[in-house]
């Protein structure tokens, strides 16, 4: 294993939900990735963000990692999710939220 895919294995690993995306989420560096934090902040759940922008090793490495090429991308639980397109059809249609509480990762109501 790259070095650099052994430091997005342990990024991935060691956080319940890691979002890698451009910017961060108060000042997110465009619209896909926004929508992702807006989504991840609605749905309440805590996250670790990774500015893909201060790491060029890691914007190439994840999407070799996750052979997607697209950036956001959305990791629960150590698995890959999908980009800011997949995470908001899974939100309409509740599975996004079904994911986070069959993890036990929402919020209390």
């Amino acid at each position: 294993m790259s070095d650099i895919n052994a430091r997005i294995a342990g990024i991935v690993s060691e956080n319940d939900i890691v979002l890698f995306m451009k910017g961060t989420p108060l000042f997110p560096q465009c619209g896909f990735s926004s929508r992702a934090i807006a989504i991840l902040d609605h749905l309440g759940v805590g996250y670790e963000s990774v500015d893909v922008l201060q790491d060029m090793e890691v914007r190439q490495g994840i999407k070799s990692f996750s052979e997607w090429p697209t950036i956001p991308q959305l990791y629960v639980k150590g698995e890959f999710v999908g980009g800011s397109d997949i995470m908001m059809e899974m939100f309409e249609a509740g599975e996004l939220q079904q994911l986070m509480r069959d993890h036990s990762l929402l919020p209390e109501a």
